[in-house]
């Protein structure tokens, strides 16, 4: 296989379903896509039933190239990261590993149109980050939630709004940003730098205004980037975690005991914003973004400082400022679920305190005039007893 028959199997999977977000090569099944967050198979002519370790591994050996720090991560390492354009058609970040000795690749499409806060439909309250000029914001979430595009989005109203030199550090480089009002230099992992924190302290003497850091992965690349937050620069990352709070205790986390008081000070004093993503399915199709929103003031500070307690949760913060914007992924919820764009089994499906959100929508649903329960109808049987046999007569209650 070379590469031009690759590019013709990658143009027969992306037409084969609306909205695909991954292609998937594995030894023993067919070429896959997923479509709206399901596996399905492709069909070619003539059909691939099963794929064989020599095919998946001319495919691997043809998206990596000639990358000699990619193969020896792949070596060494069992995976590596890469990109792959397909024509001016779509771009790819793939990543490649080994399994029982057989190499598989799953490539996720990226979007080569650089979207907007307002065509994302979020919250007015977003429009706050690309104005803050020091500091520490965090998008958080699992794999594939749209932490990338609510990035790009981000950097691209400070492209349109300000006059700065933007240094991304990305594996891969997902959204090309054109020069605007900003100037951007984006590098890609494995082949402008090595590592995220290496990549970082060569980015302190580029002079950028604003660094967008790819991921928080270890302990070195975190304090480089409160480093840089402290000393001027707007610096923006991504973790891998469930919720705003449980990103605070990811990062403490990544610290020895002894270095996490003054590490919770210089959090408190960088940490600007917290964006938690998760994307559920969406009625009629496609898929909602539920966002967790958490901002700084001094409640927030002092829990980071001190640690969360009784009634100083970084949840019930969250909650109680929900009048100035800020939202739990319960709210979040309960907004999607109140507008119809997600069922109510998505909403207790995707929120953090069931319970809650359970109660908030039966209320909702009282308000309408809706049936809460499946409970149509109570009546009396003679004698005075609700149900089963009835009651004999004579008896009296003294």
């Amino acid at each position: 296989m070379r590469r031009p028959e690759l590019d013709q199997i990658l143009t027969t999977m992306l037409a084969s379903q609306p909205e695909v977000s991954d292609l998937l090569f594995t030894t023993d099944r067919p070429p896959q896509v997923e479509s709206y967050g399901e596996l399905k198979p492709v069909v070619f002519d003539p059909p691939i039933e099963k794929l064989t370790p020599f095919q998946n591994e001319t495919i691997a050996l043809n998206i990596v190239g000639d990358n000699l720090w990619q193969i020896e991560d792949l070596i060494r390492h069992g995976s590596c990261d890469a990109s792959y354009a397909l024509y001016d058609k779509a771009r790819f970040r793939v990543n490649v590993f080994s399994q029982r000795g057989n190499y598989s690749t799953v490539c996720r499409q990226l979007s080569t149109e650089i979207p907007t806060l307002e065509k994302l439909k979020f919250p007015d309250i977003l429009k706050q980050l690309p104005r803050e000029k020091t500091g520490l914001i965090l998008v958080t979430g699992a794999t594939g939630s749209g932490k990338s595009t609510t990035l790009a989005a981000i950097l691209d109203e400070i492209n349109h709004s300000k006059a700065a030199h933007i240094v991304t550090l990305e594996d891969p480089v997902e959204f090309l940003h054109k020069h605007q009002m900003s100037t951007f230099n984006q590098r890609e992992l494995g082949v402008d730098f090595d590592s995220y924190a290496n990549g970082l302290r060569a980015a302190l003497r580029q002079a950028p205004k604003v660094i967008l850091v790819g991921e928080m992965r270890d302990r070195d690349t975190v304090k480089i980037a409160l480093s840089a937050a402290e000393t001027g620069h707007l610096v923006l990352s991504t973790l891998h975690t469930v919720n705003a709070g449980e990103t605070i205790n990811r990062i403490l986390g990544m610290f020895e005991p002894d270095e996490q008081e003054q590490l919770r000070t210089r959090l408190s004093d960088s940490l600007r914003w917290v964006v938690s993503q998760r994307l559920a399915p969406k009625i009629g199709g496609g898929r909602q973004a539920l966002l967790e929103i958490m901002g700084s003031n001094l409640r927030i500070q002092e829990t980071i400082r001190l640690g969360e307690s009784e009634g100083k949760t970084f949840y019930e913060i969250i909650d109680a400022s929900y009048t100035f914007g800020w939202r739990t992924f319960d709210q979040a919820c309960l907004d999607a679920f109140e507008q119809g764009l997600i069922t109510e089994d998505t909403a207790t499906l995707y929120c953090t305190k069931r319970s809650v959100v359970s109660r908030s929508i039966d209320n909702l649903k009282k308000a309408r005039g809706e049936v809460t329960s499946s409970v149509s109808s109570l009546r009396m049987k003679p004698g005075g007893k609700t149900g089963g046999p009835e009651a004999s007569p004579g008896i009296k209650f003294k």
